[in-house]
């Protein structure tokens, strides 16, 4: 339980990310209208259209991909480029219990506009519904499947990697260490572009000095976010959860780790960049002083995000040349 041994980050933060938090006060989102996962799934999609408007136009099209669980809903982004160096697959972040296509939209729009890849987002099933790891199964399976299908969808598969932002960031790491554990041949993998990611610490500096009300990060919020997405205390240990319990010694593509500064989980990002850069992995870090966790969603107001998108962009662009 926190006992209000905080940071002041609020009185620390960046001016973009003050006046992100002003104009969500004088436009509060929709309270859910109840309890439950689905009513704050509808909040959640519903503030977050503001966000998505606007953004690179581009053709998009919808495919459902048959797993081992049921559907699950991707979306192709094609850039504007007809011969395009790789396929980049999006994992959107919420906690692994909110979030889809829509509310991660823009995001994936600028990721196609400024790579000029194909970018492919996953719709996985949310908890608590699923539990883990059937999210990253799902992720395993999707990607097999373009890899089949690479050829009748004009994507180029050779060349392939994961971005994700927070849950995503955990799930698309998980995904490609899931792929290189089971010898599972979709391509070559490329690069890894991971957002203030959680990579499996269960207590650590920042969870005790930063999180708050302001950006829904307290140590209840990510006990509840795990309670829904993991099946027993056990999964903890998993290495497909805790990453840090399995091998990064060996065969991790580069590595794109983007943390912001106030984040109750820049640890985790920050002790997977240690782990990878002792080990010789190609892997850059970026933290992006005065931001919250989530500040990707504001490109449409703050620069920051907007190059953070960049950066990302940039480093799997170098890593598909």
């Amino acid at each position: 339980m926190d006992k209000g041994n905080k940071i002041r980050v609020l009185e620390r933060i960046s001016a973009e990310m003050q006046q992100i938090l002003r104009f969500q006060r004088e436009n509060p989102p929709p309270l859910p209208d109840g309890n439950d996962y689905p009513a704050q799934r509808r909040a959640y999609n519903e503030e977050r259209r503001y966000w998505n408007a606007g953004g690179p136009e581009m053709p998009t099209k919808d495919v459902d991909v048959a797993t081992r669980f049921g559907p699950v809903r991707t979306r192709i982004y094609a850039s504007g480029e007809k011969e395009r160096p790789a396929t980049l697959f999006y994992l959107h972040g919420g906690g692994f219990v909110l979030g889809n296509l829509d509310t991660h939209d823009r995001i994936m729009r600028l990721l196609a506009h400024y790579t000029q890849c194909t970018v492919v987002g996953i719709d996985y099933t949310l908890s608590p519904e699923a539990r883990f790891p059937q999210a990253i199964e799902e992720a395993v399976a999707v990607c097999q499947f373009y890899a089949q299908q690479a050829d009748t969808l004009n994507l180029n598969m050779q060349r392939f990697g994961f971005a994700g932002d927070s849950a995503g960031a955990m799930l698309a790491i998980a995904t490609a260490l899931w792929i290189r554990d089971h010898n599972i041949d979709c391509g070559q993998m490329t690069a890894l572009l991971l957002y203030y990611g959680l990579y499996g610490l269960q207590d650590s500096r920042s969870r005790r000095l930063y999180g708050g009300t302001w950006d829904g990060l307290t140590r209840k919020d990510l006990h509840d976010y795990d309670r829904a997405y993991l099946r027993n205390e056990q999964d903890r240990e998993s290495p497909y959860y805790c990453v840090f319990n399995n091998d990064l010694t060996r065969a991790i593509p580069p590595c794109f780790i983007a943390s912001a500064e106030y984040d109750p989980l820049i640890d985790d990002s920050e002790t997977l960049y240690a782990i990878l850069q002792e080990h010789n992995a190609h892997c850059r870090y970026q933290m992006y002083p005065g931001t919250l966790h989530a500040f990707l969603h504001y490109s449409r107001m703050m620069e920051t995000a907007d190059r953070a998108l960049r950066d990302g962009a940039r480093f799997f662009c170098e890593n598909n040349r």
